[in-house]
């Protein structure tokens, strides 16, 4: 891949569990005598309103010294400056340093027990570096809860990277969702030897966000290339090489448009043929380049379509693919791997959400010495709204069935035919999202989990690293509380996840295991776990992310990962075994095509797994529909039930970010092949993406949120009017649970029918 340039792809979606945080509670009187009232309840106000926006934490800046401060596991000294005064304060006249660190969690400390409030949005800010190393260390803001039954929780606030030669910003927010009898907040992370200074530290409560603008969208034409020369009708006008390598145009190329671009185009004219020949690259990023600054418009997003080609695979497949430098950031625009020389489609996506200096798109990837060829290469806005136009005809034959209700009882005229009306009062569809034992805590958010969704997926606490952090220590006290609360609740529950096969998910202990040891607790685990919630998950994810890691697989052989599916259904035959993997979907990862999913299924299947269910994320930049679409079209051809298990979309501007969720949700419910939907958590501060959040922290339903609940109630159908001369009423109808009225001869008259999934018009029997 790049020279010189970091790919940026999603590595684990492995959920920090950011457990909340709470809001001072410290009440002052007011001192004084006001002979105004008036006066008096203004002040009052003025208070009240301060003592929430103060700092919470004691002698800030160590203006006092230590006081309020200790070491955590170490000792903390006051300074003025240290190293023969090269480390100087950068606000006020003091910092604190740790000295003796042993451990990566020892640091600074101040304990806020009663100053910190549940339920309540903070942000700290912290001015911090290191000194004994040269090397940059990561520093983390860290939150230390005991709550009242003595249970302890860890909550990661910040990281920073930090060095010896300038003090830097540590910033974060928290929220606190349970009561604490005991609060501590210090800061650790460096390795053990090297000291953390702290010059300030300050949390107050987190002020409240505007809500975002929506995005100006005027003169947008969707659909239109923004490049120059496309079709190289005019040579390599618009056309520059990426290096020092040598471009030039051949003919012969696919003429037709790129299967996933022509739902998106405005112009659906054939090629002429005509293509770049990329010579004499002599590194992987070399390929020819265009300069796009002035052509993009911030906020909106674009879709990008290639055929590509490469001259040699000889040495091995070679990844092609379309990047873009965002001033210093690249930015990636879709990707395909080729196995042999024939041509590819690329299709991605990109967005810019900053002003940016320059951007340039480029075509890069094979190996030094292979020759990179590619064809129609566009980038265009996309319109998302006439893609929802097209969505919802789609959504009315996938997801509807006609119904006919027989009235019987009474005789039918113009005068008094009976009256109906039909009210949906659940959609069967299923949709979930991931909720962690810390959140129910929360009366809000476990209410709004309630409301609004019929399944659901623990975040952390059914992972192997979190039920045996140590070996032969168990914790399944937080998975038998959420489940109880699911059960509670009438949610249904999907086991995620039995084993994850990416290493740096693997507990240390596990790791440093032989390959007899390691046998033997896989086996224990699957033993333990199956057999404690026998009945009580509808699904299980086995072994997560099996496209993108091969821990279990490289120790102990490739059978490994057909063997869990096996003694998984020996153990507990009742719930779907699902695989389960990011960027499936979006056309950004060549180790996750939906080619290779297939292949790892069929794979697993010829080894007697039972593969019952196909899990795709969902994490996703910027979809385009019909890039989605392409995917589930081939993933469909296995006939298994494919769901989307970790949806979550990310944008600061929440109204972009509710175009994202909408695109996504409506594009996945009008596909024949998808059963289910989990999002991957909805409440800010909570989720592993920052920006991904429906419900702000403090309980406020943003633009997101808006949407997500205006499709659930677009997928209920009512319905009303009166019989037909047949004494039939006929309506077309979502599949789940209705109420249905009937007003004749007086009477009222009411029933309960279900509509399910079924090729012929489902007929309800009503007597009055």
């Amino acid at each position: 891949m790049l020279q010189g340039k970091k790919l940026i792809t999603r590595a684990n979606y492995r959920p920090v569990c950011r457990d909340l945080r709470d809001f001072m509670a410290e009440k002052n009187t007011i001192g004084g005598d006001l002979d105004d009232l008036e006066r008096q309840h203004d002040v009052q106000q003025e208070i009240s309103t301060s003592l929430i926006d103060e700092n919470i934490i004691l002698n800030p800046r160590f203006e006092e010294g230590l006081n309020g401060w200790s070491g955590r596991g170490c000792k903390i000294l006051l300074h003025d400056s240290m190293g023969d005064g090269k480390v100087l304060p950068q606000i006020g006249k003091h910092f604190a340093s740790t000295t003796g660190r042993t451990q990566t969690w020892n640091g600074i400390q101040q304990e806020i027990t009663g100053r910190v409030q549940r339920k309540l949005a903070y942000e700290i800010e912290a001015v911090v570096r290191i000194f004994g190393t040269v090397s940059a260390s990561s520093v983390q803001a860290t939150l230390w809860v005991q709550r009242p039954n003595g249970r302890e929780q860890y909550i990661v606030i910040a990281r920073v990277e930090a060095t010896d030669k300038d003090w830097v910003q540590l910033k974060g927010k928290f929220l606190l969702n349970s009561a604490a009898s005991k609060a501590v907040i210090y800061v650790e992370g460096p390795l053990p030897g090297i000291d953390i200074l702290l010059n300030s530290l300050i949390v107050k409560h987190a002020q409240k966000l505007p809500p975002s603008p929506p995005p100006d969208i005027e003169n947008v034409l969707y659909g239109v290339n923004i490049l120059t020369n496309s079709n190289l009708t005019d040579g390599l006008n618009g056309w520059s090489p990426l290096g020092p390598c040598a471009l030039s145009i051949a003919e012969g190329a696919p003429r037709i448009l790129a299967p996933m671009a022509v739902d998106s185009l405005s112009s659906h004219k054939p090629s002429n043929g005509r293509y770049i020949v990329v010579t004499n690259r002599s590194q992987t990023w070399m390929g020819p380049s265009q300069t796009i600054t002035d052509k993009l418009k911030l906020l909106v997003t674009y879709q990008v379509s290639a055929w590509v080609r490469v001259s040699s695979v000889k040495n091995g497949p070679q990844n092609i693919n379309v990047a873009l430098g965002v001033d210093s950031q690249f930015v990636n625009g879709g990707q395909v791997e080729a196995l042999d020389d024939r041509w590819y489609e690329i299709g991605g996506s990109f967005r810019i959400e900053k002003q940016p200096s320059k951007v340039i798109v480029y075509v890069q990837g094979p190996m030094p010495g292979v020759d990179l060829m590619v064809a129609q290469l566009q980038i265009f806005p996309v319109d998302r709204r006439a893609r929802f136009k097209y969505l919802k005809k789609k959504t009315d034959e996938v997801r509807k069935r006609e119904v006919v209700l027989k009235i019987s009882g009474c005789n039918v005229d113009n005068f008094s035919a009976p009256y109906v009306k039909v009210t949906q009062v659940k959609n069967s569809f299923p949709i979930g999202a991931c909720i962690n034992r810390s959140d129910i805590d929360n009366e809000n958010l476990a209410e709004f989990f309630k409301n609004n969704f019929s399944w659901g997926v623990f975040g952390n606490e059914l992972k192997w690293y979190w039920t045996e952090p140590q070996q032969g220590i168990f914790n399944y006290t937080d998975a038998d509380e959420l489940l109880d609360f699911f059960n509670k609740n009438g949610v249904q529950g999907r086991g995620h996840c039995i084993f994850w096969e990416v290493e740096s998910a693997v507990q240390p202990w596990l790791q440093a295991l032989n390959k007899n040891s390691l046998t033997l607790a896989v086996q224990n685990r699957l033993t333990g776990l199956l057999t404690r919630y026998k009945g009580k998950f509808k699904h299980y994810d086995v072994n997560n992310e099996m496209l993108h890691g091969s821990f279990y697989q490289d120790r102990l052989g490739k059978d490994i990962r057909a063997n869990m599916f096996k003694i998984s259904s020996q153990l507990d035959p009742s719930p779907l075994l699902f695989v389960n993997d990011y960027h499936v979907e979006d056309g950004t990862d060549t180790r996750a095509s939906p080619e290779k999913y297939i292949k790892q299924i069929i794979e697993l299947q010829d080894q007697g797994a039972q593969v019952g269910g196909i899990g795709v994320q969902g994490h996703i930049d910027c979809p385009i529909g019909p890039i989605v679409c392409s995917a589930l079209d081939k993933l469909g051809v296995l006939g298994l039930p494919v769901w989307f298990t970790e949806i979550d979309v990310s944008s600061a501007n929440e109204y972009v970010r509710a175009d994202d969720l909408e695109a996504m949700l409506r594009e996945i419910y009008a596909h024949p092949a998808v059963e289910g939907i989990m999002l991957w958590g909805f409440w800010e501060l909570l989720m592993s993406r920052e920006n991904g959040y429906l419900v702000n922290a403090e309980g406020d339903v943003n633009e997101a949120g808006r949407r997500f609940l205006a499709l659930k109630q677009e997928w209920l159908s009512h319905a009303y009017g009166c019989v037909n001369e047949d004494g039939e009423f006929v309506f077309r109808g979502f599949h789940g649970s209705y109420n249905v009225e009937v007003v004749a001869l007086g009477k009222k008259i009411a029933h309960t029918f279900v509509v399910e999934k079924g090729e012929y018009p489902l007929v309800v029997e009503i007597s009055i």
